[in-house]
């Protein structure tokens, strides 16, 4: 059984703080308020899924408490500092020991570019959780935020869908959409995220239709 709604109330605080002070440099659309989406959307996850809240409220709330700038080198290393250091910081707080372990794993596991599976319902869940608040409309918004903080070209002026050539997502935000975003469905762990994703992704394509209309009319 989870810890009781006060108990709850006194760790969240302490994520939260934790959070603020190591990842106060975090780019707009890894900040605060996605961290707090995350842990929405994984509370709804995990209830569906029966998975244990112990591991995912907080492998949710500490998943990006590691800042490594998304066009760095040495990015997908990120899920995996953020592991260690939140281990050492549960650890140094007192949380249960036993399942410490598993909320490391789940924070290693989550990043699309950490190549770490997910071996729990846990690690599902949040990984889950992450991938889906990079699709639907939050999901273009920080999108577009990046590739703005990134001086992108927003699209390709001759093929802005990536018709008749590869995307490239480090000179146009929109390629990003087709690199990345629109292949997320397909990586859900489950059921329930999978649901979610393919929702999401369907308000994207809906966009992408739109945007199409609007530049094809002039």
């Amino acid at each position: 059984m989870p810890p009781p709604a006060d108990a709850w109330s006194i760790w969240t605080d302490r994520f939260a703080d934790f959070l603020d002070s190591q990842a106060a440099d975090a780019d707009a659309a890894h900040d605060r308020a996605h961290v707090e989406r995350v842990v929405t959307t994984a509370r709804h996850l995990a209830r569906a899924e029966d998975a244990q809240m112990d591991v995912v409220v907080p492998a949710a709330w500490l998943h990006d408490c590691v800042v490594v700038p998304k066009d760095a080198p040495d990015r997908a290393q990120a899920s995996r500092r953020a592991a260690d250091a939140a281990r050492d910081f549960l650890e140094g707080e007192g949380y249960p020991e036993q399942w410490i372990p598993d909320i490391e794993h789940a924070i290693a596991a989550h990043s699309y570019s950490g190549d770490v599976a997910p071996e729990t319902i846990e690690a599902k869940v949040v990984q889950d959780a992450d991938r889906l608040d990079a699709l639907g409309a939050i999901g273009l918004a920080r999108c577009f935020t990046v590739g703005g903080a990134l001086d992108q070209t927003l699209y390709h002026p001759d093929d802005p869908f990536c018709d008749d050539r590869a995307p490239d997502d480090d000179t146009y935000t929109l390629d990003h959409v087709y690199t990345k975003l629109l292949r997320l469905p397909d990586t859900m762990q489950t059921e329930a995220g999978r649901k979610a994703a393919q929702k999401r992704a369907g308000f994207m394509h809906s966009y992408l239709n739109q945007l199409a209309n609007e530049l094809d009319s002039g």
